[in-house]
């Protein structure tokens, strides 16, 4: 990962950092053989720059976090979830804007 504000979220932190969270979470839903979630990482990087202390933007590796992954019925990546008080507050399926991410945390931060 490029950015160190991007949180690494797995099956085991998810509940605390995610569900728990007092502030917008952004959670992308990838793996490392995904090509699109590729092209997503520096987007996610900058939100997590830009973000930082206002909302927590992180990542979860679907290969590796299978429990999580099932809960919230990732079926295609990359899959980019905001989380407001532990619900999901918008989802986005395959690739998506920076400007419609930022409107997102936007909205669930308001």
């Amino acid at each position: 990962m490029a950015s160190n504000a991007v949180v690494e979220f797995t099956d085991a932190n998810f509940e605390s950092e995610v569900l728990s969270a007092d502030k917008p979470v952004v959670v992308d839903f990838w793996a490392e053989w995904c090509m699109p979630c590729r092209m997503l990482a520096p987007v996610i990087d900058e939100l997590a720059a830009e973000y930082e202390g206002k909302a927590k933007i992180g990542k979860i590796d679907t290969d590796a976090n299978r429990e999580v992954t099932m809960k919230y019925q990732i079926n295609a990546i990359p899959t980019v979830i905001v989380f407001k008080d532990g619900e999901v507050a918008k989802k986005f399926v395959g690739m998506t804007n920076k400007a419609d991410l930022s409107a997102a945390i936007n909205d669930a931060a308001g």
